[in-house]
This record gives structure tokens, sequence and C-alpha cells, in this order.
């Protein structure tokens, strides 16, 4: 071992009880020869390696030892049980737990393990045998602190289950709760297969810019800054629509993008101001085919993930069987709310609205057919549902429908209640989009701060000319909502937007029992 260095000052401020000890354990681990914080350690083998080639409770193994096998792992220790000489800790990595021992007999260093403290990470290697209750356990001949945890974790038996304190120390949720720690896998294994999906089927992936002049895609409220060396205001994106439409202008055929997107507006069960969509735009296509496509993918992916066509979110099962349900839009609303006139007349529709619904008597009447339908419809869409032929006036960027007068070729897909993915004939005349541009712009001159701005820098490039488009996005947040079976969308972003903490304070003390 290396000389071992100064045992390290304590940070001049006021430490809880349970630090100063785990800071003398440190020091003792320092004067015992260890470094106090290593640069590496040889890591062979993972928990899950030695528990898949021995994987114990068969009676006839017990005591079986393997003289011929040799592992070393490091993790965080979890459990820790000292008896005299000999000492049993569950050691937990990326992959799993693993039980370790240390006996006095066998194990260098053995005095030092009293210095050992729960979520201190530790590096051990050694020799796998089974114990007499049949468990898979490593024998620990050589052992070395790699860094040691300054705060006690929260109760093993309690967990850690205030919501918001989760999401504010995901790494100790993480550390803590398997079924968080698993919720992440799952989401990584939802985008690799996506990418993959899309590749199939010829799609490139790529990257569009994050700040922008003219925020564009959607009605939204963006987030401001300000670019000192151009000396002009910038926003950050609040859809990837445009610039991946650009693409197709410029000749790629089929593209697509997985990305962070911010709006400026309220948190809730399924909205964060930051989130992660995934568009797909392929040429010569429509909403038809971009309706085969999404259910291919959603189809694919919860087999891939689930085994079957099912899956079970908030205690529904929701079937993902082919091919999906679609509803018309305005059908739907005219017998859910029971109305005894076309919805797509909007002054008739406000003077309804205003004698059933006074609530909405702010809201704009172009907005009015989407917030009724997000009362009377959208709660009734469980399973896969494509609300297809949307308006028109709520819809900027789509096509007119080639048969139906007021509506525009958009489906919006709905599981579990809730908007997943909207799907659009994508429009590509460029004076219709000038006029729609023009429509939204006097909107935002009324005050309708989350109106369409006009990028007159994409006009141009739809007058080079777009081919007919098909287009689509999805978000990613709520698609693992649904396969994670997660109710809140903070439950799927590791690190969700939350209101900044006065001081950021360790789990200790009365704060675990908080916790707990």
């Amino acid at each position: 071992m290396s000389t071992p260095p100064q045992a390290p000052t304590p940070p001049a401020r006021e430490l809880h009880e349970q630090t100063v000890s785990r800071l003398n354990n440190l020091a003792a681990l320092t004067e015992a020869g260890f470094e106090a914080h290593p640069y590496s350690y040889a890591q062979t083998h993972h928990a899950r390696d030695i528990l898949q080639a021995h994987p114990g409770g068969n009676p006839d193994e017990a005591g079986t030892r393997w003289e011929d096998e040799h592992y070393s792992v490091a993790g965080r220790v979890m459990q820790f049980r000292h008896m005299g000489g000999a000492a049993f800790a569950d050691i937990q990595d990326e992959s799993g737990v693993i039980q370790v021992y240390f006996g006095k007999k066998v194990t260098d260093n053995f005095a030092a393990t009293k210095r050992i403290d729960l979520g201190d990470i530790i590096g051990v290697a050694g020799l796998p045998f089974i114990t007499k209750t049949g468990q898979t356990t490593l024998e620990v001949q050589t052992w070395q602190p790699l860094v040691k945890s300054l705060h006690p974790l929260p109760s093993k038996f309690h967990g850690l289950h205030d919501e918001e304190l989760r999401a504010r120390r995901r790494y100790v949720d993480l550390m803590i709760n398997s079924d968080s720690r698993e919720v992440y896998r799952t989401r990584s294994q939802m985008i690799r297969f996506i990418r993959n999906f899309l590749d199939r089927y010829g799609f490139m992936e790529v990257e569009g810019p994050t700040l922008q002049i003219v925020p564009g895609g959607t009605e939204a409220k963006p987030f401001k800054t300000f670019h000192n060396q151009l000396g002009h205001e910038f926003s950050l994106r609040i859809s990837l629509e445009l610039y991946l439409k650009r693409l197709l202008v410029g000749g790629f055929e089929k593209v697509y993008e997985i990305g962070r997107n911010y709006r400026n507006e309220g948190v809730d069960r399924t909205h964060n101001p930051e989130f992660t969509m995934l568009e797909a735009y392929f040429a010569y296509g429509d909403y038809q085919d971009m309706m085969t496509l999404v259910e291919q993918l959603l189809h694919d992916l919860v087999v891939e993930l689930k085994g079957e066509p099912k899956l079970t979110y908030q205690g529904k099962v929701l079937d993902f069987s082919l091919p999906f349900k679609r509803l018309d839009f305005v059908t739907a609303l005219r017998e859910q709310a029971k109305l005894d006139f076309d919805p797509l007349d909007l002054a008739k529709l406000r003077v309804w609205s205003d004698e059933h619904h006074p609530e909405h008597r702010k809201t704009p009447d172009y907005k009015l057919l989407d917030k009724l339908g997000g009362e009377y419809v959208e709660p009734l869409l469980q399973n896969p549902t494509f609300l297809v032929d949307m308006p028109l006036v709520i819809s900027p960027l789509v096509k007119t429908h080639r048969e139906r007068q007021g509506l525009a070729e958009r489906a919006d897909l709905y599981i579990a209640g809730f908007e997943l993915a909207p799907i659009y004939s994508e429009l590509n005349d460029a004076l219709d989009q000038r006029t729609r541009f023009e429509a939204q712009t006097a909107r935002r001159e009324a005050g309708d701060d989350e109106a369409h701005e006009q990028d007159e820098d994409f006009l141009l490039a739809l007058e080079y000319g777009m081919p007919p488009t098909a287009g689509m996005g999805m978000g990613m947040d709520r698609l693992a909502m649904l396969l994670a079976d997660r109710a809140s969308i903070r439950d799927v972003l590791l690190f969700p937007l939350l209101k900044p903490e006065a001081n950021a304070r360790p789990l200790s003390g009365a704060q675990e029992e908080e916790a707990q």
C-alpha cells in the first residue's frame, strides 16, 4: 500500500454527530495504511456474475468452497454485521447484491473492518462458497475502502418514500429502492428499442439546435436566454419539428430525433417543463401511413419488454394488439357532451360552453374544442386509440382534410387517458403556411403568448419545396410512465425540475425519520 495521506480535516461547518463518527473512522482507516480516496480498483466481476455461476439454494452444496475461482467485486455496503472474529456484509453494485464474509483468520486487515460504515463503497476479493443456510457468499481475502459515506442511509426496512425527497435526492433513491433503478433501466431499454426499430425502417437519427431564434412547432411559451457575443435573445426549443422539416426540404427522406424540449409551463402528473420527445418524419407518406408505423412500433416495443402485447398500468390491463382503435374526434365530442349541433360551429360552441362550463369563459374560441375534448373524450381512451381528424383551428402545421371541411389530417394517439403522440399529414403548402402563421401572429399580438411565432426562414425553406410528408411526435417520458407503471412523470425523470431548496441537507437524524 502507498504511504497514507494525512487524515482529512472536517469542513468548517456544523456536522451531524454521525458524520463526525464517520470522519473519525476514515481517519482510522488511513492510519491503518489504507488510502483515503484510491484512484482505481481492479474490479473483475459483478455480484450477478458470482450468483449466476453459483446460484446456491442446494442443501448438498452447503459449505462448498471453490478454491480455483477468484473474484473481485466493488460496491456499496448495504448491511454489515460484525460478530467478534467474523463479519458479514451485503455489497450492492449495479447488477445486484452479494453477501461477503470477513474472517479473522482469512481476511487481511480484519481489525480495520470495524471502521466500515453502512453506505461506504469498498472493494473485496476472494473465493465463493455456500453457507450452511445455502446462501452464495464471497469469502474475503483482501479488501480496500474506496470512499467513505459521510452520511447514513435511510432505513433499509422503511426505505425512502417521500416523492419530492426521492426526486431531490435521486442518488439516495437509487441506492435504496431497487424498483427505482428498474424504472430507469426500463426507460433505457425503451429508448434503445425505438432507435433500433427506426433504424431498421431506414430512418436517420439527427440533431437539431436547442437554442433557436424563433421557437416553433407547437403552441407553447418558451424559456428565453441571451447570447452575449451575438448580442441576441434566443429561446430554448419547444419542439423538434421545424428543423427536421428543413432536412426533408434538403433531400433526406426519413429522419428522427430523440431530444429535449423546454416549455415554460406548469408542472402536473403528465407535464414537466423539461421533457424528452421523439419526432419522426418521412417523405411521400401521410397520417394514415404514420399511424400504421406508430402502432407497429408500440406493439413491438410492448411485446419486447413485457413478453406479450399487453401491459398493466395503474391496475388496468392495456391491450396493444394490432390494429389500434380509430375514433372520430367530432363524433366522439358530440356524443359525449350530448351536443345537438356541430362542434365545429364555434359560435354555438361558445354559447353552450359559457352555459355549461363557465370556467372556460376566458378560453379563446379556437381552444374550446381542445379543452372540451380533454374533458369529455380523452378520459375514455384507455386502450391505445387514435383520435382522428382533429379540428383545423388547433392544427396550424397540418394539411387540411382532403374530404372533410374544417378538419385536419391529424390523429392524436391516446393511451390511459392522456395524449402520447400527435400524427400529421404535414402542411407543405408554403402560401397556406404563411397565412396560418399570420393568423397566429395576430393572436400573439392580441395577448396569446403561446401562439406560434412566424419563422421566416422556415417559410423560405417551404418555398423551395418540401415533399408530401408524414410526421409524428411522441412523449418519451409519458411512454416510460406506461411501461414502468408510474402514475407521475416525475417518477420516470431522473432529475425533474423542482423549486430550489434554501439549504441542501443530508438525510440524517430527524430528516431520515421524516423520510421514513
